[in-house]
């Protein structure tokens, strides 16, 4: 199996921090509960060019807190690069609701008609004894922000975001969301 499909296949599921969730409540500390639905969703991008290689995914980010929940979405490209594998973000598609896309809510969209998010820098990833890291520090404004930094394994998807407005972390957390995927019943 080659690097990028590796890569795609520790990354794509269902996954939730619920174990890290409860440990942190059982403490007293303030913590979200949190899933990760990541889809590859090629099948739903008409007139790709032949020889393309990349893979998109859609990622639908669920927090919880408070009781309240809040959603994430967004459209990624994977692509093979030289230095691993580099992930980058994509606006959701002109028409689609930016609050609930998904998967399962996308409709078809043109290739030709995907816009490359010009605020997120693209993200490089590594490999090393089958373990992903990597991440990337995004000037979304000029006083705004946005630090990711993610690690993949066999056994859960690690991440660390941050945002910052003037220096100061206005989103984020001190220790990573460590998700782990749903298993079948």
């Amino acid at each position: 199996m080659m690097k990028m499909e590796k890569f795609v296949k520790l990354m794509t599921g269902h996954f939730d921090n619920r174990e890290q969730f409860t440990e942190m409540k059982s403490v007293g500390t303030l913590f979200p509960y949190a899933r990760h639905v990541n889809t590859v969703c090629n099948d739903k991008i008409n007139n790709i060019p032949e020889n393309f290689t990349g893979i998109f995914m859609v990622e639908e980010s669920y927090y919880e807190t408070d009781g309240k929940c809040h959603a994430s979405p967004h459209l990624f490209l994977i692509t093979d690069c030289d230095g691993g594998i580099m992930l980058s973000s994509y606006e959701i598609p002109a028409g689609e609701d930016k609050n609930t896309f998904s998967y399962a809510s996308m409709k078809n969209v043109e290739y030709s008609d995907l816009k490359r998010s010009e605020k997120f820098t693209p993200a490089l990833y590594q490999e090393k004894d089958g373990v992903w890291e990597g991440g990337s520090v995004s000037q979304f404004t000029p006083v705004m922000t946005f630090r990711l930094w993610e690690r993949f394994s066999e056994t859960c998807l690690e991440v660390s975001e941050s945002m910052e407005v003037n220096g100061k972390k206005t989103f984020g957390y001190d220790v990573p969301v460590i998700y782990k995927r749903e298993r079948c019943a």
